[in-house]
């Protein structure tokens, strides 16, 4: 599906750095305007810096996603500056080591707070506009690790599969709506969050590459979609195996190290 980005309006969340950053600067070369969310000012700096070199459009917005008011704020202001927000990008995540005999609620908590809290926190924004107008687009990036329970990702795997479970019921009940809900599932990517890990890390994606196949997606608009399709197609079927079996298996290899 050909999309004419120069007429789209974009908020991403998390796009400070890593795959965020990268997504916006993507779009902002395809013609978009952006409105770029996260804590790190001076990171969103550079960000809209490198867009508007390339002869973009960009909106630094400044916030915690945790706060709903914080990003209420941040989409009343890309809507004031450009008259709507067409697409949501809900990145904004955090992928920290969790292994149960370390188990500490307040970590677990903030990371749910960011990877979940934190989406819907964005979708409340930004979704009663899109209804209003009858168009719009939600976009969550989520994660492989959302199938199953991975080793020492309690808290990852946790708030990914409760993003991806919140994104299918909004799907359902906005049938009809002219909003498009779709759920990206990434495997591993070159980011911040995969750096300095001691084990080998399975089809491991270049940040380029994975941007290209998330903004195609974004594109064809298709309910769900998972990369590399070799990594996804394992994922799925260890979410039908045997628990014993699973256990075994998942005791065997981290790939949170």
């Amino acid at each position: 599906m050909k999309v004419d980005w120069s007429n789209q309006i974009v908020l991403i969340t998390g796009a400070s750095s890593g795959i965020g950053g990268a997504l916006a600067v993507e779009l902002g070369r395809r013609g978009a305007a952006l409105g770029l969310f996260a804590r790190r000012a001076d990171e969103l700096m550079k960000v809209a810096e490198e867009i508007e070199r390339g002869g973009g459009k960009a909106l630094v917005l400044p916030g915690d996603v945790r706060q709903s008011s914080e990003i209420e704020n941040a989409a009343s202001r890309l809507r004031e500056q450009w008259g709507r927000i067409d697409v949501l990008v809900a990145n904004s995540g955090v992928g920290i080591i969790t292994p149960a005999s370390e188990l500490r609620a307040d970590t677990v908590a903030n990371v749910i707070s960011v990877n979940t809290i934190g989406v819907v926190n964005s979708v409340a924004a930004v979704l009663p506009d899109m209804l209003a107008r009858q168009r719009g687009h939600l976009v969550a990036i989520s994660s492989l690790a959302a199938f199953r329970g991975l080793p020492k990702s309690a808290a990852y795997s946790a708030s990914k599969a409760a993003v991806s479970t919140f994104f299918e019921s909004l799907r359902v009940d906005l049938r009809r709506s002219g909003v498009d809900v779709t759920i990206i599932h990434p495997g591993f990517i070159k980011t911040p969050m995969t750096a300095g890990r001691k084990g080998k890390l399975p089809f491991l994606l270049e940040l380029d590459d994975a941007t290209r196949r998330i903004v195609r997606a974004i594109e064809r608009r298709p309910r769900t979609y998972a990369f590399p399709w070799q990594l996804a197609g394992l994922v799925r079927l260890l979410k039908f195996m045997p628990n014993a079996l699973y256990d075994r298996i998942g005791a065997n290899n981290s790939f949170r190290e």
